[in-house]
């Protein structure tokens, strides 16, 4: 008996320690996420987003195995009864401390959007680790001296648990169609109408009185979409590109943290409740009498409540920081809803978090990575690979049918991805160049007056599909150049338009000694554009086409390449079978020297219409899964092109038959 009894007491000891631990390491992991997970927003290496998803998926897994560890203890023996009640309050205490980690931190609510479909799983455990932590409550009532602090406690850990699943449920796709479906609109009334026609004798309407009322009830209606495009049209791209900047910073907000939910009256009172709670619970703890506790577990206890508080009081702080706080403020200043002046307030704010200001971080003031990975198709055929792994891929060894399998396919592929990608940062002339292109594309058609409102939409749609006609015959000297240059983006498809314009580029860029802004942009996009195509697909999926086919089967052509002949037509010696484009890349680049001073700014421009193009056409939900990982330009473009215009989405159709707003005066 004596043996068992040692036994039991070092399996107890040994399940405390555990127990602790395990608590120790879910707040420290709390921390960790809280400091480091917008990070991943600003920043696009890919260790850190899968050191932040360790740390994610570890927190949960944490708190499941204190959890298990509560409940066993609970029911174990080989401790007196004045020791197992005391401990048993303190589990009972413990308990809700790992609803807050549950909750999980404002700035991390989940890795991946897909994750926001899992609200109902994230609801059904709420229900179960809330019965749980009741359970191991429930087991030291009502003799337990921890009650109050206990009670506390879980109030405030089973609120941040709810906002938790709530932040899930409206970043979902169900909880996002909900919140911006418009509300049901019956239409203007026709009868009333008809009888003011009748009464004044018009033939048919001209104005409609319910136009303004419904488009003001439309998420982004004609006459919002105007103004959008007025304001942007008469900025300058610093300004405009900070804007859009902001905007997706309120998106990944949206998508992948809490705010959401704490930026709204009952979220504010919640997290009142919360923080009161967790303080009361700290206060009522330190003024109790501990007689009969173990020193060293309140000195473990006061490191919870510690931590706890210092969470909370670092959540405060960055919700009255945030973008959204300084956005609610200045609206209430506009409107003179605020009772004091609160200018001060935000300029200070707004200086400290500029990316301009002396005092600013990186870590802290970026909102996107600012980097733009490089891919170049020539250079990653001529570069060479170290000696061990060009023995390794060597055909000539004994595994030769294997090896030689693995290196014309998977193993070439693999180590692709192992070379370390080349990034360029993101420039201010690259952003003025966008800028300005895409602004005159927007102009070139809202100055047109058309006669009919037909022809207009046409002309509209026309240069939004562009993906580089619109620079060539508007940027050429004479129309034969232009003739020259267009079978090359209008006679093919946007994958073969895309990989004979990289080439080209490439080749040109090689041959020139007098480089220039435009010079380097054309090779920065033409670089980043083909790196979305390998690495980010998905991106590209919609516009590309069999661009990867073609990639692979002009890789396989530069390899053999010895000598580049375009006089013999390369269409008729390949054939249908390849879809190599290298000779005619080749022919390309030719065409494009003949333009000789004014080549880089056709070039660069037929780059910025490629990128917006696939910016345009892309999935708005591929939009947002890139801001998880640092963001992309092509997300930056593709919110550009939408507030001047040119895109094909958020577009809502005019109200009314026959009848527009004048949009000039908006």
């Amino acid at each position: 008996m004596g043996k068992l009894k040692n036994l039991a007491g070092a399996n107890n000891l040994s399940m405390k320690r555990n127990l602790r631990m395990a608590i120790l390491a879910s707040l420290s992991l709390q921390v960790f996420l809280i400091f480091f997970g917008p990070i991943r927003k600003r920043y696009s290496k890919r260790w850190i987003g899968k050191l932040i998803w360790l740390a994610y998926l570890a927190a949960d897994l944490v708190v499941d195995y204190a959890f298990g560890l509560m409940v066993q203890a609970q029911s174990s023996s080989g401790m007196s009864d004045s020791e197992a009640n005391a401990y048993g309050d303190l589990l009972a205490f413990w308990a809700p401390f790992l609803l807050p980690h549950l909750g999980g931190p404002d700035t991390v609510t989940v890795i991946a959007l897909e994750d926001n479909e899992l609200w109902g799983r994230h609801l059904l455990s709420l229900l179960f680790q809330v019965g749980t932590a009741s359970y191991v409550f429930y087991q030291s009532f009502p003799n337990s001296r921890l009650i109050v602090p206990t009670i506390f406690l879980f109030i405030g850990g089973t609120i941040k648990y709810i906002e938790r699943t709530c932040a899930l449920y409206f970043a979902s796709f169900s909880g996002l169609r909900r919140s911006l479906l418009p509300p049901a609109q019956a239409g203007p009334n026709y009868a009333e109408i008809m009888k003011q026609h009748v009464a004044t004798g018009r033939t048919r309407p001209t104005t409609n009185p319910d136009f303004h009322m419904l488009e003001r009830k439309n998420k982004f209606g004609t006459t919002e979409q105007a103004r959008s495009r007025k304001f942007f049209t008469s900025n300058h791209a610093k300004d405009a590109f900070r804007i859009i900047q902001g905007e997706l910073n309120f998106f990944y907000d949206v998508l992948y943290t809490k705010a959401a939910i704490v930026h709204r009256p009952t979220g504010y009172l919640f997290r009142a409740i919360s923080l009161g709670s967790i303080v009361a619970a700290f206060a009522y703890f330190y003024v109790l009498n501990k007689h009969g506790f173990h020193e060293y577990d309140i000195h473990i206890t006061y490191t919870f409540l510690l931590g706890a508080v210092s969470l909370e009081f670092v959540a405060l702080g960055l919700l009255i920081c945030s973008d959204w706080t300084i956005a609610k403020i200045g609206t209430c200043e506009e409107h003179h809803r605020s009772q004091f002046k609160v200018s001060i307030f935000i300029k200070f704010f707004l200086m400290v978090k500029s990316e301009s200001s002396p005092f600013a971080l990186p870590m802290i003031c970026a909102r996107w990575s600012r980097s733009l990975f490089q891919y170049n198709l020539i250079e990653s055929r001529l570069r060479k690979w170290p000696k061990w792994i060009e023995k390794l891929i060597d055909p000539h060894l004994r595994m030769r049918e294997w090896l030689e399998d693995l290196k014309s396919e998977r193993m070439r592929e693999w180590l692709e991805d192992l070379k370390s990608e080349r990034v360029e940062p993101y420039s201010k002339e690259l952003g003025e160049l966008i800028f300005i292109e895409l602004r005159e594309k927007a102009s070139s058609w809202t100055k047109r007056k058309m006669t009919r409102f037909g022809r207009d939409e046409c002309e509209r749609k026309q240069i939004c599909s562009a993906r580089g006609e619109w620079a060539l015959e508007y940027r050429t000297k004479n129309g034969q150049d232009c003739q020259n240059l267009l079978p090359f983006i209008r006679d093919v498809d946007y994958g073969e338009s895309f990989l004979l314009w990289h080439i080209a580029t490439e080749l040109c860029y090689n041959k020139d000694e007098n480089k220039n802004n435009h010079c380097d942009s054309s090779k920065v996009l033409s670089d980043y554009m083909l790196h979305l195509m390998i690495k980010e697909p998905d991106l590209m999926s919609v516009v590309i086409g069999i661009g990867q086919i073609r990639f692979r089967d002009t890789c396989a052509d530069l390899d053999s390449l010895l000598d580049v002949t375009t006089t013999p037509g390369p269409r008729l010696m390949k054939g249908d079978r390849s879809k190599s484009v290298l000779f005619d890349a080749c022919i390309l680049a030719k065409e494009l020297d003949k333009l000789q001073e004014n080549k880089w700014e056709i070039v660069s421009e037929v780059w910025v219409e490629l990128l917006a193009h696939a910016a345009i056409n892309c999935r708005p939900y591929m939009h947002a899964q890139q801001l998880s990982k640092g963001g992309e330009l092509v997300a930056l473009v593709w919110l550009l092109t939408v507030h001047l215009g040119l895109s094909e989405q958020f577009q809502i159709a005019w109200g009314h038959a026959n009848i527009r707003p004048n949009l000039d005066t908006c």
